[in-house]
């Protein structure tokens, strides 16, 4: 039988240096008051026995725990992995969040939190003291949640805030959802549409009503009417497929439509079909995220993409760099979101 091969721990590397364990430790987490001939004998035995760095062995050089924690809306989250609908906002923040993290020698954890829910600071309480985080990432609806917000900067946690300009403490980052939904009018109202419906996100986002903004001002600007033109979901298919209703049952129904999330605009597709209409030769379709299946949608549906995966990162490096002293940027951290146009926007019937 194979033996195991005994893994290499710090107390190996010390040994072959002639160090402490802290020195190795001070070496690993790159602290300035190492003499540079120490620096350089602890890295020639790291590299020669091949000793990977732990969470462990870099907390034994102060109190970091080198773990950032990133706290995602649960009831949400679950529901669409129960659907197997996928959830492409989670997947994208561990792309950005967690490379970045590695970078810095960091690890990044998800955990799921009802923002609803009663006993949330306890939840809160509980993950903390268990995790000691180093740094946390509010993803909607909890970076606007006060709470939240109290209770981390009670506790003296730094943490970023994406998608939210709540008053309050901690880094701000948004993805100018505002100025992507007028990017969105503004390419309809190219094409010479008039009546452009929207399917808004539910008020607990803040980002859904920078969306509606966005969408008047649009609107506006180009002086065309609103006033019936507005429909709320939740971000379920269910609840799209019930402001499409109501918006095709307009007198004066929309040739376009924009809905918050790539589920609400599904349902309004689907629904096209059932009624034997075309996208989009009846009806011209914006979708906000940009996940796979508005890629992969028959046909393929223009879309605001949220560069998720580059505003996670951004965030990890906010964190990570305020406990190394950097100056911080204005708040808040702007990561524009942009326009991919494809099959489902064309001129109205009749132009």
């Amino acid at each position: 039988m194979t033996r195991r091969r005994q893994a290499v721990t710090i107390k190996h590397v010390a040994a072959d240096a002639g160090v402490s364990l802290q020195t190795v430790s001070r070496v690993i987490n790159k602290e300035p008051n190492v003499r540079p001939e120490m620096m350089a004998r602890v890295q020639a035995s790291i590299q020669k026995l091949g000793y990977v760095p732990s969470i462990a062995a870099q907390r034994m050089g102060g109190s970091r725990s080198y773990l950032i924690l990133a706290l995602n809306d649960r009831e949400r989250t679950i529901a669409d992995w129960r659907n197997r609908q996928g959830t492409d906002w989670v997947d994208q923040m561990l792309l950005g969040g967690m490379l970045k993290c590695a970078e810095h020698g960091y690890r990044l954890i998800v955990e799921l939190v009802d923002t609803h829910s009663d006993h949330i600071e306890r939840e809160l309480l509980a993950a903390i003291a268990a995790l000691q985080p180093d740094g946390v990432i509010l993803t909607p609806p909890h970076s606007g949640n006060p709470i939240i917000i109290r209770l981390l900067d009670a506790q003296g946690i730094r943490f970023a805030r994406i998608g939210s300009l709540h008053e309050g403490p901690g880094f701000t980052l948004i993805m100018d959802d505002e100025r992507a939904a007028r990017l969105a009018t503004e390419h309809l109202l190219a094409l010479g549409h008039r009546r452009i419906g929207f399917i808004a996100g539910p008020a607990e986002y803040e980002l859904s009503g920078w969306r509606v903004t966005g969408w008047r001002a649009a609107m506006a600007a180009a002086g065309v009417a609103d006033e019936d033109l507005l429909a709320t979901g939740d971000f379920s298919h269910a609840s799209g497929r019930a402001a499409a209703i109501g918006l095709l049952a307009l007198p004066d129904p929309p040739t376009a439509i924009i809905a918050s999330n790539d589920q609400m605009t599904l349902a309004t597709l689907d629904l096209m079909r059932e009624r034997g209409l075309s996208v989009p030769g009846d009806l011209s379709l914006i979708s906000f995220d940009d996940t796979p299946i508005a890629r992969l949608a028959h046909p393929p549906l223009t879309a605001v993409m949220q560069p998720i995966a580059d505003v996670a990162s951004r965030a990890v490096e906010l964190i990570i760099g305020d406990y190394a002293g950097e100056p911080m940027p204005a708040m808040p951290v702007v990561v524009p979101a942009g326009l991919q146009l494809r099959q489902s926007t064309a001129t109205p019937a009749g132009r």
